[in-house]
């Protein structure tokens, strides 16, 4: 118990006193231990490795799975330690649902055999985007992950150390300065009655901060050069990533190019399909003018609404809300007042008159 309360006494003493040291450098009223250009270049290189890593990795998430929802999920179950379950992909669902469809329409028909054809399509398509999901998440996100989960985090827990290595040795630099000018002082106005024992005191002083200063330095050495070597192996890191980079373009070539051939598969079907049908035409009955055939019996009237000019004898000359028209019964013979359809022309000329009247 004893050891714990001194052991915890010493750690909050050593962190008062990194304070202090931070606190007055950032006033201006303390030295600061530079560190060489080539060691910053290497802090710097690494900060901007770290930050355009995550934004790389962050991204290709979110374009391998759009869904957030479905990427929290996934997060989860790799913090749990346990098998994320198998998701089926959108082209494989619209592919399985254009196939139900296709049977509630009948398979027999052009439009229930289109969707079985493009919905089998879709489901290869499905396939294809599974396989390129899982092959990018083991070559490129998971080297991502892991520089950025495990040698990020060493680096920086190093890097911490070493700050905190460097705010001790400023401390220890500062604390024997005071310990100079105080020995200096004393010798430049002593007091004969205490002289010795005061001059014995402050010689000790620095004595042990001159101490503590060389033991400060060689552990902020010590602790320089093995951060400067992490540092250093942002090339490998540089190296590994690209590699992986290669695999992810390769992955997605293959991806895209078996989609394309699926497609290209799907429009050759799908064209010869309207070949066949064009080839064969369904008949039809298609009702010709020539057999509109008036009405037996009965009468009927319309009302002109604009003026009309007869092309030829065949045809009748209207004046605007003036004429009426009564169809011939089959009995009769007569025309006069009659108009008779098959003087029309066919449906153009047929269409052209119907414009021109209002049935009553």
């Amino acid at each position: 118990m004893d050891f714990n309360v001194k052991k915890l006494a010493s750690g909050a003493g050593l962190f008062f006193t990194r304070a202090v040291q931070f606190t007055e450098e950032k006033l201006g009223q303390a030295e600061k231990t530079e560190l060489d250009a080539h060691f910053e270049n290497l802090m710097s290189r690494a900060d901007c490795t770290k930050n355009w890593t995550e934004k790389i990795y962050r991204q290709t998430e979110v374009l391998l799975q759009p869904n957030p929802s479905a990427r929290i999920e996934e997060f989860l179950y790799e913090k749990l330690d346990r098998k994320a379950p198998s998701r089926i992909t959108n082209g494989e669902l619209l592919g399985q649902y254009m196939q139900d469809a296709a049977k509630e329409f009948g398979p027999g028909t052009p439009y229930g055999s289109t969707l079985i054809q493009v919905g089998e399509c879709e489901r290869r398509l499905g396939a294809a985007e599974r396989e390129f999901l899982q092959t990018s998440a083991i070559s490129f996100l998971t080297p991502l992950r892991n520089f950025l989960e495990g040698d990020w985090k060493t680096i920086s827990k190093e890097r911490r150390l070493l700050e905190n290595l460097r705010l001790d040795l400023d401390a220890c630099k500062t604390r024997l300065k005071k310990a100079r000018l105080a020995e200096a002082k004393t010798a430049m106005a002593p007091d004969f009655q205490e002289t010795r024992p005061r001059n014995y005191v402050l010689s000790a002083s620095a004595s042990a901060a001159e101490h503590e200063l060389r033991v400060a330095q060689t552990e902020f050495d010590r602790q320089a050069e093995v951060t400067r070597l992490l540092l250093e192996g942002i090339s490998s890191t540089h190296v590994n990533h690209l590699r992986c980079l290669h695999e992810f373009v390769e992955a997605q070539a293959a991806y895209y190019k078996q989609c394309h051939f699926h497609m290209q598969e799907l429009q050759k079907e799908l064209g010869s399909q309207l070949l066949l049908c064009i080839s064969s035409p369904v008949e039809t009955d298609t009702l010709k003018i020539e057999e509109v055939q008036a009405p037996a019996t009965g009468t009927r009237k319309a009302k002109v609404l604009y003026d009309y000019d007869a092309a030829d004898s065949s045809e009748l000359s209207l004046l605007a809300d003036e004429v009426r028209f009564h169809h011939q019964t089959a009995a009769s013979g007569s025309n006069k007042n009659h108009c008779p359809l098959a003087t029309l022309g066919g449906p153009p000329l047929l269409q052209n008159f119907v414009n021109k009247l209002e049935l009553l």
